[in-house]
């Protein structure tokens, strides 16, 4: 959807006719008024879509929802085979650690890093990376993920450094760079940290037809959902990269998690173990009826289940002999991908992975009465591709999900300051309560109501304490880095 393959103009005026016949006149209703430069502006926003393209994909957006909708598949949690869990079982996650800190250590692991949004719901205009959730230390999401790759890279002995893939959006690029060579790249190689930016799709009208203005000479566009990640590793040739590399096994997450394991050997050695080419994590839901996506088979097929399309019987449904919910893996967007399963899927992917809709209220530019719009109601349709929908394309046997402990490595950061969860305080208590617990594990007296920051460049997972055992920490605010 985003190239125009098939419309390839000579002239400006081919690709403004190109658009009046395939609907869009509307968006030339001002073209006297504009200037050489704005009306070239215009059509070079322009060519980067075919309108065709976008009105079939969004129809077929819009019927897949309704389909979805009024499906009766059959819907059943993973087999045994394909989940697993460490949960309670050292032996199986030293076992995995061992296989990953090889990995590791051979220069054959990197990190795909989705960090394409801005903190609106935080109140921040800032990329979202580079919140602070309020630790002691003031430390940022990008500069807590940094801290812990480099803590890693010594955990294992890397070889070579790990390499950072950073995907952005067109509105936090320059500010998402800027921030870390402001900081240095927070102890990291320069080199080892590459950006790039996930592609934009544009907004469509309810009827899935007309196009949107955003100011004169440019479309109304927004970032083309998480999905869009697959396109974005092809358009930027990153698979290249990483064969160039020899790199065999990819961690991607999301920024928003401040306790994510980036590049967790135990995640994948888990992969490498059981020849898995796709994994994901998952948590454990807090209850039947939270709300988030539940990994799990459709028709036989691994999948994301959205919350909404199962029925309440089968969310309270529980296993006879641990008593758990039989569909409880939460999904948390966190990834493993072979690098030879990419070569082999990678375009196939991108070509036929499926849009949704989702209805927006879309401020826009009229261009017969030169205004702009801010409507107060749902007006129009963004479209967004979902990572989770190459799931089906992996044979079950190829495909595996680790069960990990929420408190440990799950506290997303969606949510502004006093509303109920995944808000800055959640996360940074649930930071907070971690590290402190490791401080116990090693034998520090911590006393009651004492939190203490255990700085992510000193320790990975609880490990390099041994220097605070019989230590007491009674103050608020401590911070050991």
């Amino acid at each position: 959807m985003h190239s125009r393959k098939s419309i390839c103009p000579d002239t400006m005026v081919d690709l403004k006719e190109q658009y009046e016949l395939d609907g869009q006149s509307h968006l030339f209703s001002h073209w006297d008024t504009l200037s050489n430069d704005e009306k070239k502006h215009l059509l070079g926003n322009l060519g980067k879509f075919d309108p065709a393209k976008l009105s079939k994909d969004c129809a077929d957006a819009i019927t897949l929802a309704e389909e979805n909708s009024n499906s009766e598949s059959v819907i059943e949690p993973l087999p045994v085979l394909s989940y697993g869990s460490v949960i309670g079982d050292d032996v199986s996650r030293n076992l995995y650690n061992d296989l990953g800190l090889n990995a590791i250590r051979n220069g054959e692991v990197a990190v795909i890093l989705m960090a394409g949004g801005q903190g609106t719901r935080l109140g921040s205009s800032a990329p979202k990376g580079c919140y602070d959730i309020g630790l002691p230390s003031g430390k940022s999401l990008f500069q807590i993920q940094a801290e812990r790759l480099g803590r890693l890279q010594t955990l294992a002995g890397s070889k070579v450094p790990i390499q950072w893939y950073i995907m952005t959006s067109e509105p936090t690029r320059a500010a998402t760079e800027s921030f870390f060579r402001e900081n240095n790249f927070f102890g990291l190689l320069e080199s080892q940290v590459q950006f790039f930016n996930q592609g934009t799709l544009p907004a469509l009208d309810l009827s899935g037809e007309k196009l949107f203005l955003s100011k004169k000479d440019e479309l109304v566009e927004s970032p083309d959902g998480n999905g869009g990640l697959y396109r974005a590793i092809k358009t930027n040739n990153l698979l290249s990269d990483f064969n160039t590399r020899g790199i065999k096994h990819i961690h991607m997450y999301c920024v928003d998690n401040v306790l994510v394991k980036i590049a967790d050997p135990v995640f994948i050695g888990y992969a490498i173990k059981n020849d898995f080419q796709l994994a994901t994590k998952a948590v454990r839901k807090r209850d039947a009826h939270e709300s988030v996506g539940i990994i799990a088979t459709k028709d036989n097929e691994p999948c994301v289940i959205e919350y909404s399309e199962i029925s309440k019987p089968l969310a309270e449904a529980v296993e006879e002999d641990t008593k758990l919910l039989k569909l409880r893996a939460a999904n948390i967007v966190n990834h493993y991908y072979s690098v030879k399963l990419l070569n082999e899927k990678l375009d196939n992917w991108v070509d036929s992975m499926p849009y949704h809709i989702a209805k927006k209220k879309i401020p826009h530019y009229n261009n017969t009465t030169g205004e702009y719009i801010t409507p107060t109601e749902p007006n129009g349709i963004k479209l967004e591709q979902f990572i989770f929908d190459v799931f089906p394309s992996i044979p079950m046997s190829s495909f595996g999900c680790l069960e990990v402990e929420r408190s440990e490595e799950f506290s997303p950061l969606k949510n502004a300051s006093g509303t109920s969860n995944d808000n800055p305080e959640t996360a940074r208590n649930a930071y907070l309560q971690l590290t402190t617990s490791w401080l116990e594990h090693a034998g520090a007296e911590v006393k009651k109501d004492i939190l203490v920051e255990v700085s992510s460049a000193l320790s990975y997972n609880g490990e390099n304490l041994d220097q605070f055992k019989g230590k007491v920490f009674d103050k608020p605010d401590q911070i050991l880095n």
